[in-house]
């Protein structure tokens, strides 16, 4: 049940967030201070707080693994094409670019295997990767590399609990196959990115 109530309190947060971001979205243009920064910087730590405890929540079904799986895959792309244009640091670039490389390879190891299970991957984000991202697209230059590197430290430690969490306890074997195959890389990514993070902040 506690699982349950952080989920309902932390997505109420995000909800909440969401609409004074809405609500902020006008003046940004004529006024990009710092309070802006900080409603973006809000939204991504209570969507990292949603995204955990969504992983966490009991044995998940198959539909809600190739969801989220689909979707932290295409965050990832998405994410790491803005890292390699506004990366500050080489190594923020080169990271993005790894996470293109690195997350479309993963997608397209999973589509056969999404397919094999009888599902359907969605072909966009949610909205709480889409706020993300936007978060992303408006980082100032000066904190592009510290918004980027918290993101991924928070993705990557939800993709970790989701994959382990179907290798583990999935009901398809083919998936569950691929979740734990998944699993070394993403462990890799997180241990990088932690090391990157140290130094953005």
């Amino acid at each position: 049940m506690a699982r349950h109530s952080l989920l309902a309190a932390a997505a109420m947060m995000a909800l909440s967030l969401a609409a004074c971001q809405k609500k902020d979205a006008a003046p940004a243009a004529t006024d990009p201070g710092t309070s802006n920064a900080a409603v973006n910087a809000a939204q991504d730590a209570t969507g990292a707080a949603v995204g955990t405890a969504a992983a966490v929540t009991g044995p998940m079904s198959t539909d809600a693994f190739v969801t989220n799986a689909a979707i932290s895959d295409m965050y990832e792309i998405q994410a790491g094409q803005i890292a390699q244009a506004k990366g500050q640091s080489q190594a923020v670039k080169d990271f993005g670019k790894q996470m293109v490389t690195d997350h479309t390879a993963l997608s397209n190891a999973m589509k056969p295997l999404i397919i094999a299970a009888g599902k359907t991957a969605p072909t966009g984000l949610d909205e709480r990767r889409k706020g993300m991202i936007d978060n992303l697209s408006a980082a100032a230059p000066a904190d592009f590399d510290k918004v980027y590197t918290s993101q991924q430290e928070a993705a990557h430690n939800e993709a970790l609990t989701l994959m382990q969490g179907y290798a583990d306890h999935g009901d398809d074997a083919g998936l569950k196959a691929g979740a734990a195959k998944a699993l070394p890389k993403i462990k890799a990514h997180l241990q990088h990115v932690q090391g990157l993070t140290s130094g953005a902040h």
